[in-house]
């Protein structure tokens, strides 16, 4: 074989899988295309393990799932960057969101806990403890009945779904003192588990058995506490749309809300179907019981 023809017939190769991806890149984009949703790392995992299971059932779809937290969700859905902004608040609870301009769509409650590292020596504590430890007036584990160790306080970054939840509804609307800060729910419990004295504050999805979650009042942190408001720290998970949505973007949020997603892959990852609450919660925190009144 000559060499023009050797060229010849690597030309031709080249051409014929361009041609191939060129028709399976636009049968992916006919069959369905891509969208991407940005926000709450207390939502990511159930978002991300409903994409996957969507896509597989789905061929020619990708779901693209990220984190950095309620603000940055927010923000990008408002700007009309991203499809869907994840959210672990109301959107009029977030500054500089302009909530009339998006579309809530509930998805699960998630039930947020204190965590603090196992050598600790804390298994609970009163509302009253938990302020003292994070606005600084609590030093050291031993005033509070734990071993001798410095507190470590590990905050959620500011614009976290998760770390208003918790100043709202755990530290009864302090402001928590000035600390490190971390954008994922993932390193918060990576760095109590491995730092002794460590504390901050998670969704129940992200407790494991390498750190000690934090009963309250005497309340265990458990989802049958959640649903009736016993246990006060929790939230609603949104995605927030601007505008009604279209598309794959509206089939995935069905696909979200489904029976199907509701009764297995919220329940199996730790977070609770709305459907499953006794009392529901609005925009300024009034809890109502289920066919009651405001409590």
């Amino acid at each position: 074989m000559t060499k023009r023809r050797w060229l010849q017939g690597l030309l031709l190769t080249i051409l014929v899988a361009l041609g191939i991806f060129a028709y399976q890149t636009r049968q992916v984009s006919q069959a369905g295309g891509s969208i991407t949703a940005v926000g709450s790392t207390a939502l990511q995992p159930l978002v991300e393990a409903a994409g996957e299971q969507y896509t597989a059932d789905h061929l020619g779809t990708f779901i693209n799932v990220q984190g950095g937290g309620t603000g940055t969700g927010l923000s990008q859905i408002q700007e009309g960057a991203v499809q869907i902004g994840d959210s672990d608040l109301f959107a009029a609870e977030q500054k500089g969101i302009r909530a009339k301009g998006l579309v809530d769509h509930r998805v699960a409650v998630v039930g947020i806990t204190p965590i603090v590292n196992r050598k600790n020596g804390i298994t609970h504590l009163t509302t009253k403890q938990l302020t003292a430890v994070f606005t600084g007036q609590v030093t050291n584990w031993k005033q509070v009945g734990g071993k001798n160790l410095p507190i470590v306080l590990i905050n959620r970054a500011q614009g976290s779904g998760t770390r208003a939840t918790f100043e709202q509804f755990g530290i009864a609307g302090h402001q928590a003192k000035t600390a490190q800060e971390q954008d994922s729910s993932g390193m918060v419990r990576q760095i109590v588990q491995t730092t002794p004295g460590a504390i901050s504050y998670v969704a129940f999805s992200y407790v494991t058995k390498a750190v000690q979650a934090v009963s309250l009042n005497g309340v265990a942190p458990t989802e049958a506490n959640v649903l009736d408001n016993h246990w006060k720290i929790w939230s609603y998970e949104h995605l927030y749309t601007k505008g009604q949505p279209t598309g794959l973007t509206k089939d995935f949020i069905a696909y979200v809300q489904s029976p199907t997603i509701q009764k297995t892959l919220v329940r199996q990852l730790g977070y609770l179907s709305p459907s499953q609450m006794h009392v529901t919660r609005d925009v300024n925190g009034q809890v109502t019981p289920i066919g009651g009144t405001h409590s």
